[in-house]
């Protein structure tokens, strides 16, 4: 494989390192105790639900302008 690629790849997986860490914090994801697959895998969706929202509402929140009279 070439230098290049290797490079993207590693920058991209750095990418999902740090959102999975945030995840973690803002969301609550390392909170839940796991004891059978289906409560696992529920609290995991329930939790990436809830950081995909956070996540949409902040791009959203950053894509609209600032109000006119105040900083953006």
């Amino acid at each position: 494989m070439p230098l290049s690629t290797l490079v993207t790849i590693a920058g991209r997986r750095w990418t999902v390192e740090e959102s999975f860490q945030t995840a973690k914090g803002q969301t609550g994801l390392d909170q839940h105790q796991v004891r059978r697959w289906h409560s696992w895998c529920r609290w995991t969706t329930l939790v990436l639900l809830a950081y995909a929202f956070l996540a949409i509402t902040t791009a959203t929140a950053h894509s609209t302008s600032a109000p006119p009279g105040l900083i953006p």
